[in-house]
C-alpha cells in the first residue's frame, strides 16, 4: 500500500494523545491500571456485541447488553471457577460475585426477549467474556504476580510498547515495500509488512539489551517475540470480524485507528499467549 502522508499525521497525533492516556493508566498507581482495563473491557465488549448485532443481523435487548458487561466485570477481576491471582481486596470478592449473577440473570432474561432471538446465537455472545474480559483478566494477573519487569514497571508494559512498535513499524514497512497481501481477510497488511515489523521489532530490543540499555534476557525476547507474533492473529481475527459484518471500523473513539477492538485487537491475543509463557517458564 503506498504511504500517505495525511492519514500517518493524523494516526501520529491520535496515536501520542492515546499513549499519553494509556501510560498515565499503566504507571501512575494500581487504581490507575485497574480503572484504564476496566474501560479497555467495557469498550471492547459493547463493540464485539456490535459485531455479532451486524454479523448475524441480530439486537440484542437492552437487558442483555447491561447483563453481558456486569458479567464481564466480574470475570475481569474474580474469575469464578479460577480465582487465579491474590487481589488482596476481599471485602469486594462477595459483591463482585454478586454483580457476575445479576448479570448472567439479566443477560439470560434479555437475551431471549432480543430481536431475531436464535439459540445458537448463545455461543458467539458469551465467547465476548473469553475473548474480551478472560484475556483481560491475564493481563491484570500479570500485572499482580509477574517477576518479569521493565524498566523496573510490570511486565504489561512490554506487551504494550511491543506491540506499539511491531504496529508502526509493519504499517511503515508494508507503506514502503508491501507487494504482497498477507491475507485476503486484511488486503492492506502485507507479509512484508508484517515480517519486517515482526523482526524489526525483536531486533531493537536485542540491541538495546547487547548496549546494556534494558535487561535483554532470553525471557524479554521470547516474550517480545511472542506478543508480536501472536498480536498479527489477533488482528487478523478482528479484520475477519469487521468482514464479516461489513463495516471498516469497530467503532470511532480514535480518529484514524478506529474503536477499542481496533486498537486491542492485538493485545487481546497477545496477552493469554505471554500469559501461558510465563505459567509455563516462569513458575
Amino acid at each position: 500500500m503506498a504511504f500517505d502522508k495525511k492519514t500517518f499525521q493524523k494516526r501520529s497525533l491520535t496515536a501520542i494523545v492515546f499513549a499519553a492516556i494509556m501510560l498515565t493508566g499503566l504507571l501512575w498507581n494500581k487504581w490507575s491500571f485497574f480503572l484504564l482495563f476496566t474501560i479497555i473491557n467495557f469498550g471492547c465488549l459493547w463493540e464485539y456485541v456490535k459485531l455479532i448485532n451486524k454479523i448475524y443481523q441480530v439486537e440484542l435487548n437492552k437487558k442483555a447488553v447491561i447483563g453481558l458487561m456486569l458479567v464481564g466485570l466480574s470475570f475481569l477481576y474474580l474469575p469464578p471457577s479460577l480465582l487465579l491471582f491474590p487481589i488482596h481486596f476481599d471485602s469486594v470478592k462477595f459483591e463482585l460475585n454478586f454483580v457476575g449473577i445479576i448479570g448472567i440473570v439479566l443477560f439470560s432474561n434479555g437475551f431471549y426477549q432480543s430481536k431475531n432471538f436464535k439459540s445458537k446465537l448463545l455461543i458467539p455472545f458469551t465467547l465476548s467474556w473469553v475473548y474480551v474480559s478472560f484475556s483481560l483478566m491475564m493481563m491484570i494477573d500479570l500485572f499482580i504476580r509477574s517477576k518479569i519487569e521493565f524498566f523496573g514497571n510490570p511486565l504489561p508494559i512490554l506487551i504494550i510498547i511491543s506491540i506499539w512498535l511491531n504496529d508502526s513499524f509493519a504499517y511503515l514497512i508494508g507503506s514502503w515495500i508491501g507487494k504482497n497481501p498477507l491475507s485476503k481477510i486484511s488486503p492492506k497488511k502485507t507479509w512484508e509488512g508484517t515480517i519486517g515489523g515482526i523482526l524489526l521489532t525483536v531486533f531493537i530490543f536485542v540491541v538495546a539489551g547487547y548496549y546494556k540499555l534494558i535487561d535483554s534476557s532470553i525471557h524479554i525476547i521470547a516474550i517480545v517475540a511472542l506478543t508480536t507474533i501472536s498480536g498479527t492473529f489477533g488482528d487478523l481475527f478482528e479484520s475477519k470480524l469487521k468482514r464479516m459484518a461489513n463495516v471498516k471500523d469497530s467503532g470511532s473513539f480514535m480518529p484514524g485507528h478506529g474503536g477499542f477492538l481496533d486498537r486491542f485487537d492485538s493485545l487481546l491475543f497477545a496477552i493469554p499467549t505471554v500469559w501461558l509463557y510465563c505459567k509455563i517458564f516462569l513458575k
